[in-house]
């Protein structure tokens, strides 16, 4: 562990046996205690980013089809800052709250899960600074292989989803990322998805929770987002 102080802040490089002997830590992993933590004295500078990630949210009404009030968290993205405080506020609670479980256990994190489209663009980076595979829950049809499949309902119609068959191997621990989480359609079918491979979602991570679609209980694991709407 190295600690060092950047504009007010200490800095903490963390470096996580999470992958057997052959595991070559990421020096560019570093978990910032600016941004959230369970502890009492950093409440207000956690419900400070929170609030920092809600007022980069874009919205878009009746998209993508009438009625609906569509949360973009893509303009998140755009400033480095922002998007850091992101990533670094699930790896904060993933190395705080679930990691620390799996060590009791003589276990390790294998695998995030990124779902169709914007998990893509969390679950590679939060994989890489913690030491894990990333693996993609994709729309019908775009995977090549052979593949497991699950038709699930979402909150504007229906579709499928498909995980690769060697993805995942059986026992593996595994974390579920997406952007937002509304009636949960498609994150329980990635849930499904981990199942038949006979491996174990740990927990949910999103974004956004659209909290009166009680999406969560429809999940078999406990759900964590950052922003509830």
């Amino acid at each position: 562990m190295l600690l060092w102080i950047c504009n007010g802040h200490i800095k903490v490089f963390v470096f996580l046996n999470l992958a057997g002997p052959h595991f070559r830590p990421n020096p560019s992993f570093f978990v910032d205690t600016s941004i959230p933590s369970l502890k009492s004295e950093n409440i207000h500078k956690k419900m400070a980013d929170v609030e920092l990630l809600k007022s980069k949210l874009g919205r878009h009404p009746d998209f993508p089809k009438k009625g609906i009030d569509f949360l973009d968290f893509l303009p998140i993205l755009r400033d480095p800052q922002t998007f850091e405080t992101l990533i670094g506020h699930f790896c904060h609670h993933i190395t705080t709250t679930i990691l620390p479980k799996l060590e009791e256990q003589g276990k390790k994190l294998d695998v995030i899960v990124g779902l169709d489209a914007r998990g893509f663009l969390l679950g590679p980076i939060i994989a890489l600074r913690l030491g894990c595979a990333f693996v993609p829950v994709r729309k019908a049809g775009k995977l090549p292989g052979p593949v497991e499949k699950v038709e699930y309902t979402k909150e504007y119609g229906t579709d499928t989803a498909e995980i690769q068959s060697d993805a995942i191997k059986p026992n593996q621990t595994v974390i579920v990322i997406d952007d937002l989480i509304a009636t949960g359609g498609t994150a329980k079918a990635a849930g499904d998805l981990v199942s038949k491979l006979n491996a174990t979602v740990l927990e949910y991570l999103f974004v956004i929770e659209i909290d009166f679609l009680e999406g969560r209980k429809t999940l078999n694991a406990p759900t964590y987002s950052i922003i509830h709407h």
